[in-house]
């Protein structure tokens, strides 16, 4: 990896609060400095003032506001990566906050082979974070790093192409000739674009020494949305997840978070994680199948219904044309 390797950084952020505070405060202690950070923000009136000050405190700052309606998860950070001058970006999410002093110079030593266009970063629990979810992140995000290229694919499946824009580094010369982000996605972004990148012969890098605090208690009705989203995703690209099915995946999870409960004497929590993972599963199949559900149902279980609005009107508008 080259020494003088530079960083930008982009963060989309809606309703940022304290973690978004602590986030921006670690980044001024980060022992490789960031050259830019480029804040996309969603609805200037519901930006916090603490959050505001906080922002005006940050050195080389580019804020943007945006409507909700605007908001894309792809689209919003390609539009910000045009900004990007550095060698590299990072995305981030606004409840990603660093555990320590050197998440951006892990992030970059992942890059050492010049086959590598992304770098990933391990996601560590809260104090307060459900069991479950604990055994989750350590499931996901182990404690030893990991090259994958397209030959995993047989062995990782679904996770070859795994990469999270919760703090994720892009090699902007090899994002730029690869496209870049698609123009528009429901979810999973990140491994859309990692995907593309695996099969034009380039290496994606588990960085397990780069590590941010970033879990959730979501609500079972939370995981179905949020799965429906996934899973909608999932098949407006098939490009990409046909033939690599990933509910054998989860249900390894479910099983392996089930056995880690009753090991623990928590064996009363397994009916929630049952409950939870039934939700997940459900709105999971709903969204693979959304294409054949009325538009107004299908409005109700997205968690992103600016995308589902953008959809059905562009289908309205095309079917006038007809």
């Amino acid at each position: 990896m080259p020494a003088s390797r530079t960083v930008d950084i982009i963060i989309p952020t809606y309703r940022p609060g304290e973690k978004f505070i602590r986030l921006l405060s670690m980044l001024k202690r980060q022992t490789v400095p960031y050259q830019k950070l480029i804040i996309v923000n969603t609805e200037e009136t519901l930006m916090p003032a603490d959050v505001k000050e906080a922002l005006r405190d940050m050195p080389l700052v580019s804020l943007r506001h945006i409507s909700k309606a605007d908001f894309d998860h792809a689209g919003t950070r390609r539009a910000a990566a045009e900004e990007v001058t550095a060698d590299c970006f990072v995305c981030m999410t606004d409840d990603a906050v660093p555990a320590d002093d050197r998440l951006l110079e892990q992030l970059l030593a992942g890059f050492r082979d010049p086959e590598t266009a992304i770098v990933y970063a391990r996601q560590l629990p809260w104090k307060d974070t459900a069991e479950a979810e604990k055994f989750t992140r350590r499931f996901n995000y182990p404690d030893e790093s990991r090259k994958k290229t397209i030959q995993d694919l047989g062995v990782l499946g679904i996770k070859t192409y795994f990469a999270s824009n919760v703090c994720c580094a892009y090699d902007l010369a090899i994002y730029r000739s690869l496209g870049g982000f698609i123009d528009s996605a429901i979810f999973n972004e990140d491994m859309i674009f990692a995907a593309g990148a695996l099969k034009a012969g380039y290496a994606v890098v588990y960085q397990a020494d780069a590590r941010v605090f970033h879990a959730h208690n979501y609500t079972a009705s939370q995981q179905l949305h949020r799965n429906f989203d996934l899973g909608m995703s999932q098949e407006m690209h098939p490009e990409v997840f046909a033939g690599v099915p990933s509910e054998g995946e989860g249900v390894r999870l479910v099983k392996e978070t089930a056995k880690h409960l009753a090991r623990t004497g928590r064996a009363g929590e397994i009916p929630r994680l049952f409950l939870h993972s039934g939700c997940k599963y459900l709105g999971y199949r709903l969204g693979r199948s959304w294409h054949r559900l009325p538009g107004p149902l299908v409005r109700r279980l997205a968690l992103n219904r600016s995308f589902i609005d953008k959809l059905q009107s562009g289908k309205q508008e095309r079917a006038k044309t007809c």
